[in-house]
């Protein structure tokens, strides 16, 4: 009988792009191979709970088809021909085709491409090191945040909001555009710790029945991208009926009697109208915070992924305002902590060598980027050679088929370091195998919580594969440019001196023995009870959309973005988003999957049996109207493009909407094209962003 190996546990922190950021044990069974992977107990946000997915990570770092080896090219992009490169070989490729384009087009023809694969700021970050180094072109990072933390930032002046431990205090915790039991797991373990210990009520508030809707005691139901009205209803009848807090509102916003002047035309019925949801729902909502001081509200991104998007987040933050619920413990509001945690990345990113004169490009673009469109190359040169790090564009950006078709380009050059084969390292030219969480150092900073976690390296990778950091020093050797500031540094130096300089003078040492740092800001700080962050110190109700600073305003050359002119004075729905006609009659959601998280274990046995396969969530309405039954195919579409799928007919979505779970690899669908073919990529007023859920199509049967 074979003895069972003996177990050590070691600690580390998610690394994926998920505003928890778990703190996670463990279980080493040798120096290449992890056991069981669980939440930290000790950490009192994780609390011992982490997602079903990360639980089940041996399964991904163990994986048959992980990457293992570099690969070449060989034969046309995209037919599957490969040969193995020893990786000098691929490195010196790499730069060779980068001081290629540089010649043929300057320095900004190279754009070194990454997004959130992982959320480790060493490294995820280090690739800006090279680009500045180099005067590549510059990134702007539109594609995920940008619409949440504008609508936030214009109302509260920063990135903080009520202490997200909070929600185990509260008595009534309304969840709003955000599917936690599949994205944020930890919200629901303090949500329901307040149910059970409390009797708190839990309000949902989305666009169909996902599984947090399910454990809701009160779940509205809405039409995509009427967020907004239904905040301006509270708002309307908090003023109506004497509930909302005016003392607080005299003391700390800006214009209360404008607002009041301005909701007074908001009625239920007016909101009803344009939600879908019943005035009843409406007025017993607004009852319900309206008597309830510890009302928290817990703000997610999926409802700012529409075209007013930015609106309906800060229409959404203003509410808790009127109300007064930020005096209270266990109330007022929470999207982000992103402001807290006093981390410099200038020697991580390179910053000293950073030019402003260098173009941006808009990561949720890059079609159009990579097809030569005039406008999204800011006037500058082709892109002629790319490295791509933590993203798979070819599957998650919008406007797949352009998106393709630019990195199908002979022209082209594409290096993708990765740990799969995924769609966009099908097509590339080179791809080289990638590292996983436990097998580098790192650290973390959690969105949604508010500690910082390091990620020590944990277990021994393969021998043929590589960190980000390596190849990012690998390069800068090869391009002349390792002696600038922040090279040559291992990734224990960098954040023992990130954290240093931020005032944690043991360092990494120190954080490896503590595990992590809570950075949450006192009660006072967290709820603006000293003031919002502007210079008066007021909730801004009447917010200068375009005028100020923001989270991730796009660069000076890019200027503001979308149909600015379009956005409302004081809070209020406005329909920007893509509103059906006669030729396109559904709004379609691309909403996440509970077993992926974007692209990630798409590929892993566990998460793929738990989903079954990409399908189409048709309401019994229109699946009459259309003569459609379960498990029939149809095809939606719009002016990007076409996708077929089979039906799934359930009354958990609306009527007139339909909802696609994802990201599904583009090869599991039937023609080979992903759900993003239909999402657009046009930027969202007023800093840009993509509107992944805001979409009309049309759907027709075979029969048609």
């Amino acid at each position: 009988m074979n003895k069972p190996l003996p177990v050590a546990i070691g600690h580390s922190a998610c690394p994926h792009d998920c505003p928890s950021t778990c703190a996670l044990d463990v279980e080493i069974l040798e120096n290449r191979t992890i056991g069981r992977v669980r939440g930290a107990a000790a950490n009192d946000y994780t609390a011992g709970v982490i997602c079903a997915k990360v639980a089940r990570y041996a399964e991904r770092i163990h994986h048959p088809d992980r990457l293992i080896t570099p690969r070449q090219r060989v034969g046309a992009k995209g037919e599957g021909g490969w040969r193995e490169i020893a990786w000098d070989d691929a490195l010196d490729l790499v730069a060779e085709q980068f001081v290629k384009a540089e010649a043929r087009h300057g320095t900004e023809a190279v754009w070194p491409y990454q997004y959130a694969g992982t959320m480790g700021l060493v490294q995820r970050d280090g690739i800006h090191r090279l680009r500045h180094a180099k005067r590549y072109s510059g990134q702007f990072d539109s594609i995920c945040t940008n619409m949440a933390w504008t609508g936030w930032f214009v109302g509260a002046g920063a990135m903080r909001g009520a202490d997200p431990r909070e929600l185990s205090k509260s008595d009534c915790i309304v969840i709003w555009g955000t599917n936690a039991v599949a994205t944020q797991v930890n919200v629901m373990t303090h949500a329901a710790k307040a149910r059970k210990e409390r009797g708190a009520k839990i309000v949902v508030i989305d666009i169909y029945d996902n599984a947090t809707m399910k454990q809701a005691d009160m779940a509205l139901k809405l039409r995509p991208g009427t967020d907004a009205a239904v905040a301006c209803a509270l708002m309307h009848i908090a003023f109506r009926d004497g509930t909302a807090d005016r003392d607080y509102l005299a003391r700390y916003t800006d214009d209360p009697a404008g607002l009041e002047a301005h909701l007074a035309t908001r009625t239920p019925e007016w909101a009803a109208a344009i939600t879908g949801l019943d005035v009843a729902d409406i007025e017993a909502f607004a009852a319900l915070v309206g008597r309830t001081p510890r009302s928290y509200f817990r703000l997610g991104y999926g409802f700012t992924r529409q075209r007013n998007g930015a609106v309906a987040m800060h229409a959404a933050m203003s509410v808790p305002a009127v109300y007064g619920h930020w005096r209270h413990e266990g109330g007022g509001a929470f999207h982000s902590n992103s402001d807290i945690f006093g981390l410099d990345k200038s020697e991580i990113m390179g910053a000293a060598d950073r030019d402003p004169s260098i173009r941006y490009l808009d990561q949720s673009r890059i079609g159009a980027v990579l097809t030569g469109d005039a406008d999204a190359l800011a006037g500058g040169p082709p892109v002629a050679a790319m490295l791509i790090q933590n993203t798979n564009p070819a599957n998650v950006c919008p406007e797949q088929r352009l998106v393709r078709q630019g990195l199908l380009r002979n022209d082209l050059f594409t290096c993708v370091h990765e740990q799969f084969m995924t769609d966009t390292a099908q097509i590339a030219d080179l791809v080289l195998p990638a590292t996983m969480f436990l097998e580098h150092d790192d650290i973390y900073r959690g969105g949604g919580q508010n500690h910082i976690v390091l990620g020590p390296k944990l277990v021994d990778p393969p021998e043929t594969v590589r960190t980000n950091h390596f190849v990012i020093e690998e390069l800068a050797k090869r391009l002349g440019v390792a002696d600038h500031p922040g090279f040559g540094l291992d990734e224990r130096t960098l954040i023992d001196n990130m954290l240093k300089a931020a005032g944690d003078t043991e360092g990494f040492e120190g954080l490896q023995r503590e595990r992590w740092i809570d950075r949450q800001p006192p009660f006072e700080e967290a709820h603006f009870l000293n003031g919002y962050a502007w210079p008066d110190g007021k909730f801004r109700f009447k917010p200068d959309w375009t005028g100020g600073q923001a989270p991730n305003r796009p660069p000076d050359s890019m200027g503001p973005q979308g149909p600015v002119a379009g956005l409302p004075e004081f809070p209020d729905h406005v329909t920007l988003i893509e509103t059906v006609d006669d030729a396109h009659p559904y709004r379609l959601a691309t909403s996440p999957a509970r077993q992926f998280l974007n692209s990630t274990f798409a590929e892993t046995r566990g998460s793929r049996s738990r989903e079954g396969a990409p399908e189409l969530l048709v309401h019994p309405e229109d699946a009459l109207r259309e003569s459609l039954g379960d498990g029939e195919i149809v095809t939606i579409g719009n002016s990007r493009g076409s996708v077929r799928l089979p039906v799934k007919v359930s009354d958990t979505v609306k009527p007139g909407v339909l909802i696609h779970e994802g990201l599904w690899a583009n090869a599991d669908f039937l023609d080979g094209e992903g759900i993003n073919v239909l999402t657009g990529a046009d930027p969202v007023a007023p800093f840009g962003g993509a509107a992944f859920h805001d979409n009309r199509v049309w759907l027709r049967t075979a029969r048609a």
